[in-house]
């Protein structure tokens, strides 16, 4: 069984990622932790003994408001409450703390709600993106904008310099939710001509899941992030799939904003991001 670790600081943003992962537990069995870290601050003049036990108070208090939170998630977006564990946290490194916690539990997804502002920066806002740039553990985004709706189909972009495993990874994510797989690569002109029969004849040989493939010629005049958007307008799949070479800054160089005049148009699809084996 799949385990998702899903992060909120109970703001309106991070409902998103609640629902997302509420979504999928009515399609998949998986085990779910709802995570909040919280920052309990402590005044150099008081005792330890002070302090633990105002920490206590106060983790209390933040268990509380959790609880209530995903309560009224749940029965304001429809979905039947999952099983769940619920975990808060004191640290005031939010980002480390999330990943420390799903290292130590071996968690295999970390979802996290995203306020979906212009551009990427914004839009994935500084927790995201530094789970994006640093975490092991595949990230999944989902936009505030999201709303409640059955995961059917995934778009996985591919640069196909690790066709294969990568497939394979996406193919075991989708398989259990039934979700039909289509991948995308753009051609550069430098790149020799790729005839997509053949990419799908290597999708056969590493699974017995349809895979529809498309290549599509890269336009220089345009950015790398203005071709997914227009792939994601045509496929308008559930959600998009990508793997990203941490150590390389492969990300940035993919949607950084100095790369693209800005996220112009609000994306409303989950985004899975799988870190790249070298």
């Amino acid at each position: 069984m799949k385990k998702f670790l899903v992060t909120t600081d109970l703001s309106p943003n991070s409902k998103a990622a609640l629902r997302f992962a509420g979504q999928l537990a009515s399609q998949d069995e998986i085990a779910l932790v709802i995570l909040h870290v919280v920052t309990v601050m402590r005044p150099t003049s008081w005792r330890v003994e002070t302090y633990a036990e105002y920490e206590k108070n106060e983790m209390e208090k933040a268990r509380v408001a959790l609880e209530h939170f995903i309560a009224s998630v749940y029965q304001s977006s429809g979905l039947k409450i999952p099983e769940y564990t619920g975990v808060v946290e004191n640290s005031a490194f939010t980002d480390s703390a999330i990943m420390d916690y799903a290292a130590d539990h071996h968690v295999d997804y970390i979802c996290v709600g995203t306020h979906g502002a212009g551009t990427l920066e914004k839009f994935f806002g500084t927790t995201t993106a530094n789970l994006i740039n640093q975490s092991g553990i595949p990230v999944i985004a989902v936009p505030g904008s999201y709303r409640v709706s059955k995961l059917t189909s995934i778009l996985y972009a591919s640069d196909l310099s690790r066709l294969e495993p990568e497939l394979k990874q996406v193919v075991n994510f989708a398989r259990p939710l039934a979700a039909r797989v289509s991948m995308v690569h753009f051609s550069m002109p430098s790149e020799p001509t790729i005839d997509p029969t053949i990419i799908r004849t290597i999708a056969q040989t590493v699974s017995d899941y349809p895979v529809e493939v498309h290549v599509k010629a890269f336009d220089l005049t345009q950015t790398m992030i203005t071709h997914i958007q227009l792939a994601v307008k045509t496929a308008k799949p559930s959600m998009i799939v990508l793997f990203t070479k941490q150590n390389e800054g492969f990300f940035y160089r993919l949607f950084s904003s100095g790369n693209a005049v800005g996220y112009s148009s609000q994306t409303t699809i989950p985004l899975l991001v799988w870190p790249k084996s070298n």
